[in-house]
């Protein structure tokens, strides 16, 4: 977590993030555009938000886009914050989403000390899923072309489903996405999801990317994502599940 204080502590870097979180996906050619320095400056700063993790960059075609990972700064909120405020305070850290965002790709990217065989049990396995999911497990066939399903067993109906579009263990898997547990999410239609991960030594990098969503698509559909895997380490490198508002959704509720 020293990268990310680091990164943090600097004026310039942290007006980086803003102007991403204003805009998520940018071109170096657009956030230097927004800021008072040359282009060598705005890629230094970019180099050192990329190591912290706070900035994942993924290309497309001939463009290198810049995302905003709020997942780094979820792990700060989890480690620190969460100890001494009240559990409701997390929801006020929501730093990455709102409901103004107009992009139409998420990109969320995190380290986890595990191989690549347990980490794709832990997301294809319904029981370690519902573990770090918000109590949510997921059933299927995990074939190419079959369908998934997720439930929680105090939901009055499936929590969403979709199709298996790419099914390649334990490196890749691309599903469709269809949210259905509210009118308001499941009127978004359907999105994508693509899981990947790639061995770095002793542990795993793992990047969500959650695109073809609508512009101005409502956030609840992308913006558990870094509760999600805040959670999914937690419980491969300790054992442990983590208490996030998501996990006391239902728990909340039946009380």
């Amino acid at each position: 977590m020293d990268y990310v204080f680091r990164a943090l502590a600097d004026p310039t870097r942290r007006s980086l993030l803003d102007e991403l979180f204003k805009e998520d996906g940018q071109t170096l050619s657009a956030l230097e555009a927004r800021l008072p320095m040359t282009r060598f400056g705005v890629m230094k700063h970019l180099r050192v938000l990329e190591e912290a993790g706070l900035v994942v960059a993924r290309r497309r075609g001939r463009e290198k886009l810049h995302f905003l990972n709020a997942v780094p700064i979820r792990l700060v909120h989890d480690r620190w914050v969460s100890k001494y405020a009240a559990p409701w305070a997390a929801t006020l850290s929501d730093l990455k989403h709102n409901l103004e965002d107009k992009t139409m790709e998420k990109v969320f990217e995190i380290y986890i000390k595990t191989t690549p065989e347990r980490l794709w049990e832990a997301i294809t396995d319904s029981d370690l899923r519902a573990k770090y999911n918000f109590g949510v497990g997921v059933d299927s066939e995990w074939t190419t072309g079959s369908r998934y399903v997720s439930d929680h067993p105090q939901a009055p109906g499936s929590i969403c489903e979709g199709e298996n579009l790419e099914v390649d263990p334990p490196r890749r898997l691309v599903q469709s996405f269809n949210a259905l547990w509210s009118e308001d999410v499941e009127s978004e239609g359907t999105s994508r999801v693509t899981w990947e991960i790639e061995p770095v030594a002793d542990s795993c990098r793992l990047t969500v990317t959650h695109d073809e969503l609508r512009e101005g698509a409502n956030n609840q559909l992308y913006g558990g994502w870094p509760m999600i895997l805040s959670g999914l380490k937690t419980l491969l490198e300790t054992g442990e599940t983590l208490t996030t508002p998501g996990s006391l959704m239902y728990s909340q509720s039946s009380a």
